[in-house]
């Protein structure tokens, strides 16, 4: 195992991606029984269930934080598929955070479980954590990269609405029977006071996002809570990867302000966190997602 994690650092370098280190010359003689030591960068920010858990985000985080994490993970997301490796553990105990220049990035940790894929593309052990596992490994079917798919959506439904989607508390064997039963658009499974068990498409209400953006983010988690995982996070339009691309020009912003507000678009003036004002008709997806607006 720890061979297996010292091979993946090596081979990666992301900013999304907690990097190795070389152990300080003397540090392997404190090792217990003659364990070998594995170093990795300090993230001094902790993990993401700790920021979870705090009473502030109980119905989930601030939109700017959601947007934050959804384009750090999103990008180590794409990187590592890139390369042929599946994580088959994420949750928010393996992403912490780490101060940068201008905001928190997200970094992934604990590739125990990751594995690099063959030339056949699939798996078949079972691996990871209960809570975040694709139907396929609870099946203990062969499965591809799409595991991390749903993990990835799982993930971000918590951050959105502060729980998981489907049946949290439920055990593994009646949570497969009853969720499987959801069409492809239902995002949550919820069991309701008097015990009745009721799907939704819609993302639970309250929640931090504006009612463009709720919109927007119902359409990513059932891309990527598909049952199905050839159907799992593949947008009709834009194919593989679509979950993670918009098309949201400054002249379709204003156009929308227009629509909620009824202001004229002439007399709208949009700008930055730090005050600029946007002119360029580049995508505003990028600006959202760097947490600059």
């Amino acid at each position: 195992m720890l061979k297996k994690h010292t091979v993946f650092r090596m081979k990666l370098n992301h900013p999304n991606v907690v990097a190795a280190r070389d152990v300080p010359e003397g540090m392997q003689k404190l090792a217990p029984n003659d364990l070998p030591l594995l170093a990795m960068e300090y993230c001094q920010g902790g993990d993401l269930r700790k920021y979870l858990n705090q009473l502030e985000n109980c119905c989930g985080l601030r939109e700017e934080a959601i947007l934050i994490l959804l384009s750090d993970i999103g990008k180590w997301w794409q990187y590592l598929h890139e390369n042929r490796i599946i994580h088959r553990d994420l949750k928010p105990e393996n992403i912490v955070l780490q101060q940068g220049e201008q905001r928190l990035i997200h970094k992934i940790i604990d590739l125990g479980y990751a594995k690099e894929l063959d030339q056949g593309s699939l798996c078949t052990s079972f691996v990871g954590t209960l809570q975040y596992l694709a139907p396929e490994l609870l099946e203990q079917q062969k499965y591809r990269v799409t595991v991390d798919s749903w993990s990835f959506g799982t993930l971000a439904f918590e951050c959105i609405a502060g729980f998981r989607p489907f049946l949290p508390n439920w055990q593994p064997v009646q949570w497969h029977a009853k969720v499987r039963q959801k069409s492809e658009l239902d995002i949550v499974v919820s069991e309701d006071l008097s015990g009745e068990v009721k799907f939704s498409s819609s993302l639970p209400c309250p929640n931090n996002l504006n009612s463009v953006l709720s919109g927007r983010l119902e359409k990513w988690p059932q891309l990527m809570l598909m049952w199905h995982p050839r159907q799992r996070g593949t947008d009709p339009t834009y194919g593989p990867n679509g979950c993670f691309k918009e098309e949201e020009t400054l002249q379709s912003v204003k156009a929308r302000i227009q629509s909620d507000t009824g202001i004229p678009e002439e007399d709208e003036e949009l700008v930055q966190e730090a005050g600029l004002e946007l002119f360029s008709q580049k995508l505003v997806t990028k600006h959202t997602a760097d947490g600059k607006t």
